[in-house]
């Protein structure tokens, strides 16, 4: 599991002023697999509405630690990232969240005592110059460059999100390595070919749907499909489809087949 990773990174927010901000970032730390949360000078306490917006995350909020300056917030961890939303005086290295991962994954894989601080800002102005100068990476979320600003509850879940898919993803490619890997762990991935510029348009979702309910319907009358089978059916059609990305002349002689085919079976 990536946990074992993810366990050694802690999230750190500076000078909150919703406490409903701290129950949504607890939730998304619960959902990707962190549970160590700081929060340095509130304005005001973690409250019911924290707890509220929490979720399953509550065990996060009951142990989370409240200390008065950003500078004993950081002091036990090795390796220092600041989120902000905009490039400031004498920046230090600029990375992305997928970036960040990469980085933490290699930090923690070499120096397995260590621990990160991931550290989020204020809602309303982000982090100071001279908090960000205390940073050794500055981490920035690509996004609309006429609003860049997240929610720092909606900061948290992209970047913790992007941390849990690419731990998840070393951790297969390193179970995969192994003489032991566990068969049941496979997953089933399937060669995707994407459509790129073909010489005629795709299908529309109501041309594949109605695609779809003719085959089920053509099944039923040749008592290929029963009644157990039904269930299942719309959802295998539906991906089969979604697989062979109909253009509109395949469509027409798929659709022109089946119409035969019917019409032959009503005649006998």
């Amino acid at each position: 599991m990536p946990n074992v990773f993810l366990n050694r990174i802690h999230t750190i927010m500076v000078n909150t002023t919703l406490p409903a901000n701290i129950g949504s970032a607890a939730r998304a730390m619960h959902t990707m697999g962190l549970s160590h949360l700081t929060v340095v000078s509130p304005r005001l306490p973690i409250d019911d509405s924290s707890y509220a917006n929490a979720a399953g995350g509550t065990s996060i909020l009951d142990n989370a630690v409240i200390i008065d300056t950003i500078k004993t917030a950081l002091s036990t961890h090795a390796l220092i990232i600041m989120a902000s939303a905009r490039t400031r005086h004498l920046p230090k290295p600029l990375i992305t969240p997928n970036e960040c991962a990469s980085l933490c994954h290699d930090f923690l894989s070499k120096n397995p005592k260590a621990t990160v601080a991931l550290v989020f800002g204020r809602e309303d102005r982000g982090l100071t110059n001279d908090e960000l100068a205390l940073a050794d990476y500055h981490l920035q979320i690509p996004a609309n460059p006429t609003y860049p600003v997240l929610n720092v509850a909606s900061a948290v879940q992209v970047i913790t999100s992007t941390l849990y898919a690419y731990f998840d993803q070393q951790n297969d490619n390193k179970t995969k390595d192994s003489t032991h890997y566990n068969q049941h762990n496979l997953k089933h991935n399937l060669n995707i070919h994407y459509r790129t510029l073909w010489d005629e348009p795709a299908i529309t979702h109501a041309q594949k749907a109605g695609l779809n309910n003719a085959i089920t319907n053509l099944l039923i009358k040749l008592n290929l499909a029963q009644d157990g089978e039904l269930k299942d059916l719309p959802k295998r059609l539906s991906r089969l489809s979604s697989r062979l990305q109909l253009d509109q002349k395949e469509y027409a002689l798929l659709q022109a087949l089946l119409a035969k085919v019917d019409k032959n079976i009503d005649k006998k």
